[in-house]
């Protein structure tokens, strides 16, 4: 996408903020006239309310927003769709946001995915560059974040495992990072069982996609993604209404791409490594059946009591794979189940964390960025709820209750404690339009991930 941004305009119509608490007193202080438009336009000074001033010539020489007394980043979101065309720069001081944060608003808010339409939508507002933004960490965290938000969106027949391969290859590319992809029957050879069972009966190859950049030497940090391109559910069928977004499944693999392309951009120094297991879970002669006991890269023996519970099965093995490297810490982010959102909603997701220290600095983040998440317990006393009589555990519990407990739980089995560990179980979709929210895919907890990363690890030497 092309940011809704320019250097400089001597031509630019101003925006001023008032706060909420503030704007009674505010509106006494303007002229009649204008108090007169202001009134007529049926605003009352509620947060979010935006009026465009009309200047002499009859044209606009400004806009008015009204923001909470305390407010976040999101509350400017609004201005990339809601002015109207033209170039506007960001005039109040002192600054409610950073300038930083409120320039991330706006690029997020202007994101728009029309790659299916033959009539594009018109151009939107522009903005003049705040004095005090930080450019490039504005334009890393908009351009990682909508890259993500397409890669969701994208309906499945463009987005299947090789084009998400083809997305991270070019991700790589750009920052000249190795990316190796193990494709099909190979994975058998290189020990991936669980990813190739799930992703077997699709005519589109499963692979495991794996991303390395940074030097040697500097602290280990490694990202896991579930990347379902689409799930049907296997043989467990879903109904029509559970599958009809599947193609946002692969919501995890599209948010730790986007994690990694900041913390590439900035160039922090880690040595970070990606990994995603690319599938589709299909329904044909080959698929894995329910009741199968299929072996895990772990060596561990896993009874398939549900082939729709298929997200941490291909997850297992790359976890294991990225915990061989006793790496700093490790991340996993999924659209893994529905249980988090019946606990938390859409827009809250769950974290899961075996590590107490890497727990508070990911909700830290979260905070102090508006990316905010919950920490549910790993309740081990659940662990029973796994149990298999014929193998080593089971993918699913037999009850009800506590699905995404568990869901974490058979994950954590294949870290071990010594591996700080975090796991998000997450929606990555908006389903309705908020500012700076468009409706579509989300990358729900990548800037705070990329800030807990950022501060634990530090910044970069200058």
């Amino acid at each position: 996408m092309s940011l809704p941004f320019v250097d400089r305009s001597s031509s630019s119509l101003p925006v001023q903020f008032v706060a909420q608490p503030k704007w009674r007193g505010w509106l006494k202080e303007q002229s009649a006239a204008r108090r007169g438009w202001i009134e007529s336009t049926g605003i009352s000074g509620n947060a979010g309310d935006l009026v465009v001033l009309p200047g002499r010539d009859g044209k606009a020489s400004g806009a008015v927003l009204v923001i909470p007394a305390k407010p976040t980043l999101w509350d400017f979101g609004a201005l990339a769709t809601r002015l109207p065309a033209g170039t506007w720069r960001l005039a109040s001081e002192p600054a409610p946001v950073s300038m930083t944060d409120a320039a991330v608003a706006i690029g997020l808010g202007a994101w728009k995915f029309d790659r299916y339409k033959a009539k594009k939508a018109k151009q939107g507002p522009r903005f003049v560059w705040p004095e005090d933004a930080d450019r490039a960490r504005a334009t890393a965290a908009i351009e990682a974040i909508s890259m993500a938000r397409d890669l969701i969106t994208t309906p499945s027949s463009d987005m299947g495992p090789a084009e998400l391969a083809a997305a991270a290859q070019a991700l790589g590319k750009a920052h000249k990072a190795r990316v190796k992809v193990i494709v099909g029957d190979d994975l058998l050879k290189q020990n991936y069982p669980m990813v190739h069972a799930v992703g077997r009966a699709s005519t589109r190859a499963p692979r495991l996609i794996d991303l390395v950049w940074g030097r040697e030497s500097d602290p280990k940090v490694t990202l896991v993604g579930k990347g379902v391109c689409f799930d049907t559910g296997g043989l467990d069928l879903k109904a029509a209404a559970g599958m009809l977004n599947m193609k946002k499944d692969m919501g995890g693999a599209a948010t730790v791409l986007a994690v990694a392309a900041m913390v590439m951009a900035a160039k922090l120094p880690v040595r970070l490594r990606v990994l995603v297991p690319a599938v589709e879970n299909s329904v044909s002669g080959n698929a894995f059946r329910p009741l199968d006991v299929v072996p895990t890269r772990k060596g561990l023996s896993v009874e398939i009591g549900n082939t729709d519970a298929e997200g941490r099965l291909i997850l297992c093995d790359a976890l294991h794979e990225g915990a061989s490297e006793q790496p700093t810490m490790m991340v996993d982010c999924a659209t893994l189940t529905g249980a988090a959102r019946v606990a938390l909603g859409p827009d809250l997701p769950a974290l899961f964390c075996n590590d107490d220290v890497l727990a508070q600095d990911l909700v830290a983040a979260g905070e102090a960025v508006t990316d905010p998440m919950w920490r549910m317990p790993l309740f081990a006393p659940y662990k029973r709820l796994l149990d298999s009589k014929v193998a080593d555990l089971n993918n699913v519990s037999g009850g009800a209750f506590g699905g995404a407990i568990t869901a974490a739980l058979y994950l954590q089995a294949f870290v071990p404690d010594s591996v700080p560990w975090a796991h998000f179980d997450m929606m990555a979709w908006n389903s309705i339009s908020r500012p700076g929210r468009p409706e579509g895919g989300e990358a729900q907890a990548a800037r705070a991930i990329f800030a807990a990363i950022e501060k634990r690890i530090g910044t970069p030497p200058l």
